[in-house]
């Protein structure tokens, strides 16, 4: 919406939400949420015709088009627990929508959903409406930025996708959303399909992204074992231009919101159409994914001497990937989990997550807070400073890409560690001989045990 109210100055944008703690963020200095180049977009444009209100009621009433942007979470019980989407909140938004509309509106789909949620949607909202006359139409819009680099991709976007009804109602909604985008976005990368085609691409992009993650980091696993190096395999097969170089770093495995819960989603759609062979090929996107968190943190445990009870573990990274806070299924959550059954004491440190966020993750994706764990905040401690959190460390393991790792006073931090000192290296981006050469055992993500100069026994 901050992007939109940037390039229609013509528009007036409103996001609106029922929390009014979240909209007084939303109106405030510190925004609630960190991505590169998002606060002054905000800043700017905040109050000429981007504008942030709990007046729901109001502000649908006055809307052309209406965004529905809300979560749909993967269903904890039920029917389809731990795979399906739950679409509840998008269902809320179109019974909203109906009640208060007095007017046509466009009504777009930005979630990621389900195939076939426009449907229901708009059998609810032709179901409930209060006005005699209103008409609803409904478009599938997904987005497909990245965190980390949303701006950059909502400005300069490799494609725009809109779906929607191919009769002669449909095909105008379809063109007046295309004409929003037309004010930045080239006409030719804004592609139309029909709704159902919109709302699967979805799904199945971040599938096929996830799947290319899982695939080299199957292969990094045989690295290890064959003194093979996954850089330089990621490498050569890169260069081919049926492959292409994206999206093949190995690293300790992927989190964040979508990944996980749009495979799964996906996985439950397939067996409900009776698609096992289909289901069963995109679980394995996710349970290589769990293999290789699961494989870094046993490979950790077993090189120092196979017992981790009582040692000090500094964790550098929370946030499933650089330049986000966000920590939905991050990665670092399931290896200090795993650490934490070993009863190890990890102090993480990560320039962008609170300790607050952090421990929310932990109790929802992995049910461990102050009620489940007594000694929780002895044994996961945050520092806001990477040499505290290394001092009296036996090992380090970076969990995430930032940058600044990179440029720490290694030496220093080698000199306040317990010896020998380790570093498992979970995203590649360290430099591995000059750590060696400092006194570190350095071990990293698809390289072998001699490339560290350790004989294997």
């Amino acid at each position: 919406m901050a992007i939109i109210a940037k390039n229609c100055p013509h528009i007036k944008v409103t996001v609106v939400d029922i929390s009014q703690k979240q909209i007084d963020k939303w109106n405030s200095d510190n925004l609630p949420i960190y991505e590169p180049g998002l606060d002054e977009i905000v800043k700017k444009y905040r109050g000429k015709n981007l504008f942030f209100s709990t007046d729901v009621d109001q502000e649908i009433r006055d809307a052309d088009m209406i965004f529905v942007s809300v979560n749909t979470p993967t269903k904890i019980a039920g029917i389809g627990a731990g795979r399906a989407s739950n679409i509840k909140n998008c269902e809320l938004c179109a019974r909203k929508i109906a009640e208060v509309s007095t007017t046509n509106k466009i009504v777009v789909e930005k979630s990621t959903v389900p195939v076939r949620t426009a449907h229901a949607m708009n059998r609810v909202l032709n179901a409930n409406s209060k006005s005699s006359g209103v008409t609803f139409q409904i478009l599938s819009n997904p987005e497909f930025l990245a965190e980390g680099t949303a701006v950059k991709d909502l400005t300069e976007p490799a494609r725009v996708l809109i779906g929607g009804n191919q009769d002669e109602g449909g095909l105008a909604a379809i063109q007046a959303l295309v004409d929003v985008y037309a004010n930045w976005v080239p006409r030719e990368r804004i592609i139309t399909t029909n709704l159902w085609s919109s709302e699967l691409s979805k799904l199945v992009a971040n599938a096929f992204l996830a799947q290319r993650i899982s695939s080299i980091n199957s292969i990094s696993a045989l690295c290890e074992q064959t003194n093979a190096d996954v850089s330089e395999v990621a490498n050569a097969i890169g260069t081919d231009p049926r492959i292409g170089p994206k999206f093949l770093q190995s690293s300790v495995g992927f989190g964040g919101s979508c990944f996980q819960k749009d495979i799964l989603n996906l996985v439950y759609l397939c067996e409900s159409f009776n698609l096992p062979e289909v289901a069963a090929y995109w679980q394995q996107v996710v349970t290589m994914n769990e293999y290789q968190k699961t494989r870094f943190a046993t490979n950790m445990i077993k090189k120092m001497f196979n017992t981790v009870t009582g040692k000090r573990i500094c964790v550098f990274g929370f946030a499933f990937k650089k330049d986000t806070g966000d920590t939905r299924e991050t990665a670092s959550g399931t290896i200090i989990k795993i650490m934490l059954e070993e009863a190890a004491k990890c102090a993480v440190y990560d320039p962008k997550v609170t300790r607050d966020d952090m421990l929310l993750e932990f109790k929802y994706t992995h049910g461990i807070d102050h009620g489940t764990h007594e000694r929780l905040d002895d044994l996961i401690m945050t520092e806001t400073d990477p040499y505290a959190a290394a001092k009296g460390a036996h090992a380090i393991c970076v969990m995430t890409e930032w940058d600044e790792f990179k440029s720490y006073d290694y030496e220093k931090i080698y000199a306040e560690m317990v010896k020998p000192a380790f570093i498992f290296d979970g995203r590649n981006i360290l430099d591995h001989a000059k750590l060696r050469k400092i006194g570190f055992e350095v071990y990293a993500i698809g390289k072998t045990f001699e490339d560290v100069g350790i004989s294997q026994v």
